[in-house]
């Protein structure tokens, strides 16, 4: 199924209350939005577990001050569904002060629980120099 306006509002109504849970910096929240086997992928750490990004969190090495995502783009197949958007934040790691701004895409998985990213890989974004 393609992106439709109905398909993008309701995937941006998700991925705002996974920020908002994001920024409560409270592992328990973020859990509602996560599958058991969720993983993180980063240029810089590649696949990081929900485990460990929990953990962190939970231990105050990551934590989040800001989080906005714009979804640009949604793909529903199924009980799938592949969600693009743009992400900037800014928080802290190992206390020292960071900012993105990077394409995310999350990938969701529609069980009984409803819709629950399965997946979310980053890409920052690089301005260009020309």
């Amino acid at each position: 199924m393609n992106s439709d306006k109905h398909l993008l509002q309701e995937f941006q109504e998700l991925e705002d209350r996974f920020n908002i849970a994001m920024i409560s910096n409270d592992p328990d929240q973020i859990a509602q939005f996560i599958t058991r086997d969720w993983a993180l992928v980063t240029p810089q750490s590649g696949p990081l577990n929900r485990d460990i990004i929990l953990g962190i969190i939970k231990n105050g090495v990551l934590t989040h001050a800001t989080m906005t995502k714009q979804v640009t783009r949604v793909r529903r197949y199924g009980d799938v569904a592949v969600v693009t958007g743009r992400n900037q934040n800014t928080g802290t790691y190992q206390g020292k002060f960071m900012q993105a701004d990077e394409w995310v895409t999350d990938v969701f998985v529609r069980s009984s629980e409803g819709w629950r990213c399965s997946i979310t890989h980053t890409t920052p974004i690089i301005e260009s120099t020309e």
